[in-house]
């Protein structure tokens, strides 16, 4: 069982996805990272592999993609980062968040056997567009054992929303608003709205919720309408900001889950 669904079936409610950049602050601090992360009681980690146009993400992420490119990250820097992970012991579900054209310069398949040989889990590539996946990507996903996250919006038709619950597996990014990552509005009414839609829907898959988490009253919030959050601008935010990341990401994390949830209202 791939370890994104094995984490939902063992713990349905609360789950916390953290991302960071790969090769942020510095250039070797990815495996650090990966590992304060799991001590530290994060369930999920999103790892993003740096991008010079990151569409979808907001300044704090933005500056941490330029940053690590500056650094010297690569994609076939970051695979030999990972590797031994599972051996040394980390445990929690990895996924890799990027842009598709890396991925594409690299060559899909030959990214998707070093995904497998390293021990990711799942990947989100938010441009992907679902009939090339479905179409020319899936039988390679899955003779890798990897799953492909999708994004759903507020904008989001319904029947959209239905497909692509139809051929996920693991989760569903739920975008909370048409914004960027690093939105400091938090959970209004009009995203509990579209929350109690999607909730009333009664898909198949988990659902996480992304863009504007960024503390512990936001994370809770978010796990009232879906199994969990994603938080990525305000962690990175401790990282820019830290001298000694191991301790100030056990105490973040301990934070944002002070008040963990026993289940969830979806």
């Amino acid at each position: 069982m791939n370890r994104i669904t094995d984490l939902f079936e063992r713990q349905p409610a609360a789950n916390l996805n953290v991302y960071f950049t790969a090769g942020y602050p510095q250039l070797n601090d990815t495996r650090r990272i990966l590992s304060a992360l799991q001590e530290a009681g994060g369930d999920l980690v999103e790892i993003g592999m740096p991008y010079s146009d990151p569409v979808a993400d907001g300044e704090t992420i933005q500056q941490s993609n330029q940053q690590a490119l500056e650094n010297g990250m690569t994609v076939r820097l970051l695979f030999e980062q990972l590797s031994g992970m599972r051996a040394e012991g980390i445990t929690v579900p990895v996924l890799l968040m990027g842009y598709l054209n890396p991925v594409i310069q690299f060559g899909l398949e030959r990214f998707c056997e070093r995904c497998a040989e390293v021990g990711v889990d799942g990947l989100i590539l938010p441009d992907m567009p679902m009939d090339v996946y479905l179409r020319e990507y899936k039988a390679i996903f899955e003779k890798y054992g990897l799953l492909n996250i999708f994004l759903v919006t507020p904008q989001t038709s319904e029947a959209r929303i239905r497909q692509i619950d139809a051929v996920s597996e693991g989760f569903i990014y739920t975008v909370s608003s048409a914004s960027v990552t690093g939105s400091k509005a938090g959970v209004n009414d009009n995203m509990e709205a579209y929350f109690d839609r999607i909730n009333a829907m009664n898909l198949r898959n988990p659902r996480l919720i992304g863009f504007g988490i960024k503390d512990q009253a936001t994370f809770d919030k978010a796990c009232h309408y879906a199994h969990g959050a994603i938080i990525g601008s305000a962690f990175i935010r401790i990282l820019q900001n830290s001298k000694a990341f191991e301790h100030e990401i056990k105490d973040f994390i301990g934070s944002i889950k002070a008040n963990k949830p026993a289940s969830v209202d979806v």
